[in-house]
């Protein structure tokens, strides 16, 4: 089934459906991954966006339920160079195509997906339509110039749980003030931005009785569960428009100790008195070098942003930057002098991606217990 794919600066690419017929817009990013599309489909911080990867050959090991990342497929729309239709590994339950089909989800094919990453890393990340149904090029670009932009969006709002739960070793069990959570020696509340559910399994790891909020919880109830440590996951969208959490995270700072990552870092950077910034394209893919300046270790991270802390934004003498990533020279982590609270832009819980960053659920243990 043919499809045409129109970004808001008039490039055209086209396709053909492996997922039936539909129509949907989002910004088109890509992602360099050679693996791990499930945990990429299920990755919450892809909300409002419409996936493209890299890797020419996608489908090959099919899908199953332990590697979903969250209960949904987040993105609008799925783009690949070739559909393996058989899947082939020990692991696998279903193919990716009726994964998709049973979400709704478009998956397009046969793309030159080479060339549409080329033009986004030229012209930035931008909108665009996806259609089977509307085949006329100036109909989707119009489309795709009038969808909503990331920018001043909050996407937050869209992936948070809706109520209360508690992590265990066989999943999240609704409830809260840690009622249904696994045992555990810390107490750990975990600020649903969108976040994975393998960050809350290696919180679990670490001993620790993990209880899930919507990003919508005051500091106020927050502090009435006394837990020993606050959590701020990855999210979708503009870190600047989610509403109220920026205050909250600022009266928690001086209460407890408190770790970011990917959105939360952002809103973290903002709670210290900073700004952020939107950039080209974005880093996505399990491939990004990040140097740790407090030890000097280059790591290899799995990220997923497209907003940034702006280094030049933050006041020195309080914040104590620890990690930059080694394509751009952008901040990747942070951490303030005065407050138990530290950062990063990158996902240290891999899920896709190396696991050289999983040390920093053992640095927050450590905080925990300083």
């Amino acid at each position: 089934m043919k499809a045409l794919i129109a970004l808001e600066d008039g490039a055209i690419f086209e396709g053909e459906s492996f997922t039936g017929s539909g129509e949907t817009s989002g910004e088109i990013v890509f992602n360099t991954g050679m693996s791990g599309y499930q945990e990429v489909l299920t990755d919450p911080s892809y909300k409002g966006q419409i996936v493209t990867m890299t890797y020419p050959l996608i489908g090959n090991y099919g899908v199953n339920e332990e590697d979903n990342e969250s209960a949904a497929i987040q993105p609008e729309a799925f783009i690949i160079k070739e559909y393996n239709a058989i899947p082939s590994n020990y692991r696998s339950t279903g193919t990716l195509a009726d994964f998709l089909k049973q979400q709704n989800i478009l998956g397009i094919q046969n793309v030159d997906t080479r060339a549409l990453t080329r033009h986004i890393r030229t012209a930035g990340a931008l909108r665009g339509v996806i259609s089977t149904e509307d085949l006329d090029p100036a109909s989707l670009v119009a489309k795709a110039k009038n969808s909503p932009s990331l920018v001043g969006r909050d996407l937050v709002k869209e992936v948070t749980c809706k109520k209360p739960y508690g992590w265990t070793n066989k999943g999240p069990a609704p409830g809260s003030n840690f009622s249904t959570t696994g045992p555990g020696k810390h107490k750990i509340v975990a600020f649903d931005f969108g976040l994975k559910y393998n960050q809350l399994r290696l919180l679990a790891e670490r001993d620790c009785a993990v209880q899930v909020v919507p990003a919508t919880t005051s500091a106020q109830d927050v502090l009435a569960m006394n837990p020993d440590g606050i959590f701020l996951s990855n999210g979708p969208g503009d870190p600047a428009a989610v509403e109220g959490v920026i205050d909250t995270v600022r009266e928690l700072l001086s209460k407890k100790p408190v770790f970011g990552i990917c959105l939360g870092h952002q809103i973290l950077g903002l709670a210290y008195g900073g700004s952020t910034y939107k950039l080209k394209f974005g880093h996505r893919g399990s491939n990004q070098p990040v140097k740790d300046l407090i030890t000097g270790k280059v790591e290899v991270t799995s990220q997923n942003h497209g907003f940034c802390v702006d280094l030049d934004s933050l006041n020195k003498d309080e914040i104590i930057l620890t990690h930059i990533n080694l394509n751009d020279g952008s901040l990747e982590g942070m951490a303030h002098k005065k407050y138990k609270s530290f950062s990063v832009q990158y996902h240290p819980e891999n899920a896709p991606g190396p696991h050289d960053s999983i040390y920093l659920f053992d640095r927050f243990i450590d905080s925990l217990e300083a």
